[in-house]
């Protein structure tokens, strides 16, 4: 198949379901509607379901009832769709059971606004719902990343057992690219023993639960499950590095605005300033070992989001503050174009030769 041109959201929605997810269930909110209507369109045809649930509540309380039978699931909201979604992420991580997740961010607080943000990064790295708990979160920067991180998104959480959330915005979900879909490595389902998905009597049944009420066995649970996310962090952490290696000033961004970014530092290093890119694709876990290892050779960095700021802290815990780390943001759906990066890169670099 050569390349398609597609919107990000229906490339999402079409590698999930080469990647062998047959069962969707959503809620329509703007800018991730797409999804749901290429879902309602296409699943039929490959014998799949797509249901649209009554409220977003419903919606993620079906992917838990459907995780557990053992099938790749998957959901997909915005911003505030996702807060209502939090309770039932919980119990799924409770239960220690896979599937997708994507949130393709609009503004806010609140109903905020339909435009890209990525105001809910504390959300998707800190506290996607209650207890101890993490999620794999991935974000892409293209419509083909979109494509192809779902896939890896079903194979992580297959293989660990755990919920991936697929962090993009409204501009990733709406913009189309051209995706060669021939370049990405689907897996199948895996055989899921544990699930809950009948037995006939010929094995002892299974039960899902994130009920403890013996203190000392949720402990257990809980440490087991701390152990499982130093395992994902030892073996699934993701980057890419661009322009890093002799670089003074190395600008830390994802997603949209880590596109913004690279010809921010493409324009610098024209003009004689050794400026790079590391762009997280896993935000959780957060490239931390790289960063540590950037912050011995770098002067400066500089953190570029679309929000107030709130991937700086990771940023300054990686690099154990042995450098500065400066930030510049935009929000309410507004977006930064190369040159604004640029004229911070060009305030940083002066500041330095003072």
């Amino acid at each position: 198949m050569s390349k398609v041109l597609i919107k990000g959201n229906e490339a999402v929605a079409e590698a999930a379901i080469r990647s062998g997810c047959r069962y969707y269930f959503g809620y329509p909110i703007t800018p991730q509607t797409e999804i749901a209507e290429y879902m309602a369109k296409t699943m039929p045809k490959v014998g799949g379901l797509c249901l649209q649930a009554e409220s977003e509540v419903a919606a993620i309380n079906m992917v838990y009832g459907a995780a557990a039978s053992g099938v790749r699931v998957m959901t997909s909201s915005s911003s505030p769709g996702i807060s209502l979604k939090s309770e039932g992420v919980s119990y799924i991580v409770g239960c220690d059971l896979p599937c997708v997740i994507l949130n393709v961010q609009r503004g806010g607080p609140g109903l905020g606004g339909i435009q890209p943000s990525q105001s809910d990064y504390y959300q998707a790295t800190k506290a996607l719902g209650h207890g101890d708990m993490h999620l794999f979160v991935l974000a892409p920067s293209s419509v083909q990343e979109m494509a192809s991180l779902t896939s890896d998104a079903f194979t992580v959480a297959d293989k660990y057992r755990m919920p991936v959330l697929l962090l993009a915005d409204g501009a990733l979900g709406q913009m189309m690219e051209p995706v060669d879909f021939d370049k990405i490595s689907f897996s199948n389902p895996p055989e899921k023993p544990w699930a809950a998905n009948g037995h006939g009597g010929a094995r002892k049944k299974n039960i899902i639960t994130s009920l403890y009420l013996k203190p000392e066995e949720l402990e257990d649970t809980v440490l087991k499950r701390a152990e499982k996310y130093k395992l994902v962090e030892e073996n699934e952490v993701r980057y890419e590095e661009y322009l890093c290696g002799d670089a003074d000033i190395i600008i830390v961004s994802f997603g949209i605005t880590a596109r913004i970014s690279k010809s921010a530092v493409n324009e610098a290093r024209k003009n004689g300033i050794k400026a790079g890119l590391l762009r997280p694709i896993t935000l959780s876990p957060f490239p931390s070992k790289k960063l540590r290892q950037l912050a011995d050779t770098a002067s400066a960095f500089l953190s570029v989001e679309l929000n107030m700021g709130q991937m700086v802290n990771d940023v300054r815990l990686a690099t154990e503050c042995k450098k500065p780390v400066y930030f510049y943001g935009r929000t309410g759906g507004s977006m930064p174009s190369s040159e604004d990066v640029y004229e911070q890169i060009l305030a940083i670099n002066g500041g330095m030769k003072k």
